[in-house]
């Protein structure tokens, strides 16, 4: 999964605007498009491809994330109908070429250049590549270690790309040490605030609900806001909902050196 959300703030107050690798302020001085734009800023971010997204809801954001995807081409050869990275970033030139007539190209490209670009993908070239199924091509051709080196600079790339084509705040989640983060940190905040199962899925099969997909046929909590995980790959949406707030406004004691809202804020009085 590849998800970028962006923030212009100089453009609207908190106002969202998804871009990327692209499917998620502090107030600043409002610009003459935030005063006349009918569009409210909390409106959620749409799809690119939404037969919705056009005219002023352009200035809303766009979403170019696509489930299944990864950092290499080869992730996700089982699926059908994904969008690949690389064309992700061909919608999310066409996204700029929309604003510009829009807007204008200068206000078009302050948007991309101000905007704040939250990325993650990689989790997928783990579990739907390397560790798809015993033996697999990847896992034959490189030695974990190696792969992960592999994927590094594979993702600079990406990343590189990104900064050409005007992403110039960029947030990359999902990856590397998260996972750690996520149980030896997270974890034990969640169960401060409700959470009783870190272990159990809510949605699926076998041992702890990690087995398979979720489907129709598989075992179901009965409830979910109480379940860290989803399923055996994807945390709950009120863990979700908790992470993003942990990211947004948390204490330095769990996101250092400083949260988002600090970095958005001091960047607003630059």
């Amino acid at each position: 999964m590849a998800t970028t959300i962006t923030w212009p703030p100089r453009l609207a107050p908190t106002r969202l605007l998804t871009a990327s690798t692209l499917p998620p302020a502090a107030p600043p001085a409002a610009s003459p498009m935030a005063a006349t734009s009918p569009i409210s800023s909390s409106e959620p971010t749409l799809p690119y491809l939404s037969p919705e997204l056009n005219g002023e809801r352009l200035l809303v954001g766009a979403n170019f994330a696509s489930a299944g995807i990864g950092i290499l081409n080869d992730t996700g050869v089982q699926f059908v109908n994904i969008i690949r990275m690389f064309q992700q970033y061909r919608y999310f030139e066409q996204y700029q070429a929309r604003l510009a007539a829009l807007i204008g190209p200068e206000q078009a490209q302050q948007v991309v250049n101000q905007a704040l670009v939250l990325i993650t993908v990689g989790g997928n070239d783990f579990v739907n590549n390397y560790y798809l199924v015993p033996f697999s091509a990847r896992s034959r051709q490189y030695a974990l270690p190696d792969y992960v080196n592999y994927l590094i600079s594979e993702y600079r790339k990406l990343l590189e790309r990104l900064y050409d084509l005007g992403a110039r705040r960029v947030l990359v989640t999902g990856t590397g040490p998260l996972f750690g983060y996520f149980h030896f940190v997270l974890v034990p905040l969640l169960y401060s605030v409700g959470f009783t199962d870190s272990e159990v899925a809510c949605c699926g099969q076998g041992p702890y609900n990690g087995i398979g997909l979720c489907t129709p046929a598989s075992n179901l909590c009965q409830n979910r806001d109480v379940n860290v995980f989803w399923d055996a790959f994807h945390p709950s949406e009120r863990a979700n909902g908790f992470i993003v707030q942990t990211i947004l406004n948390g204490s330095p004691d769990v996101i250092s050196p400083m949260n988002l809202s600090t970095v958005l804020a001091m960047d607003n009085f630059s």
